[in-house]
Formats: structure tokens, sequence, C-alpha cells
């Protein structure tokens, strides 16, 4: 068996390498910004009614990353909004608008809501 190994060994170029050279690469630096932090940026600068840095933050992703992280921020302000309040989320994202109640609560809004 052991003749097999050092067989195996001498063929193989991975098996003759040092062990220092098979330890795993450090982390690389990320690369471009976080979709989320420039989402959560762009939604306070809007809130604060800062164009300048509304502008800044959208600059850092591409709109369809902003959107999607935009969307993300939202949908987890409504579901802790609704827990709060003990509300659909539904019934909250209507009132946040301004919009009459409209409907009885889907089958998802009771999930989420009792799920805190």
């Amino acid at each position: 068996m052991t003749r097999v190994t050092e067989r195996l060994r001498r063929l193989l170029p991975s098996a003759r390498r040092e062990p220092e050279a098979t330890a795993p690469a450090p982390p690389r630096a990320r690369q471009g910004h976080n979709l989320f932090e420039a989402a959560a940026e762009y939604v306070a600068a809007c809130a604060e009614d800062d164009p300048a840095r509304a502008e800044e933050a959208a600059s850092r992703v591409s709109p369809g990353a902003l959107s999607f992280g935009v969307n993300e921020l939202a949908c987890r302000a409504l579901i802790a909004l609704a827990r709060e309040r003990d509300e659909s989320p539904t019934t909250v994202a209507r009132s946040l608008l301004g919009l009459r109640d409209g409907g009885r609560p889907t089958t998802a809004d009771r999930r989420l809501t009792a799920d805190g």
C-alpha cells in the first residue's frame, strides 16, 4: 500500500506540492458596492429629502440592483411594522399609502404577522 501511495505522489503534480502551497488563498477584497448598503442609503436620503446623497447612493450599483435592494428593504420594513402594529402587511401598506382598507388579508399576510 505504501508503494502505491508513493507512486501516486510522484505521478500527480498536486501530490508533490509542499503543504504550505495547498493552503487556501486569503479572501479577496470585496469588489464594488453592496447593493443593500446602497439601497439603505438611497431610501434614507430620499426620506430625508437629500437628492444629492440619493443620487450618489444610486450611482454605486446598477438600477436593477438598486431596485431589488429597495424592494427588499420595503418588504422587510413592512413586515416589521405589521408585526409591531399587529396588523396584516396589506393593511399597513394601504395605510402608509393613504389608501382605504380594500379587502381582507391574504393567507400570506396572516402567516407573516403570525410568525413574529
